[in-house]
């Protein structure tokens, strides 16, 4: 992994359980067949597409806040 992919993907989505979650399922992704947001150099890896993309601004994460709040509820027995 592309050490200096990931602090400038890093700094677009700064939370780090989120930026974790986003890369993993875009690696899922990128696995799973679907079409890389760049393109692919020789030789990379899937992760540092999924870095790249992070890092271009190719890819961005919404949190339904709502959906957080409700299961945070749900686990605390409300």
């Amino acid at each position: 992994m592309n050490k200096q992919l990931l602090k400038t993907a890093s700094t677009r989505i700064p939370n780090t359980p989120v930026f974790i979650n986003a890369v993993s399922h875009r690696v899922k992704q990128l696995y799973a067949g679907h079409r890389p947001l760049v393109k692919p150099l020789p030789g990379e890896e899937v992760e540092d597409i999924a870095l790249r993309e992070i890092a271009e601004g190719k890819m961005a994460v919404e949190i339904d806040f709502t959906a957080v709040a409700a299961e945070k509820e749900r686990k605390e027995g409300r």
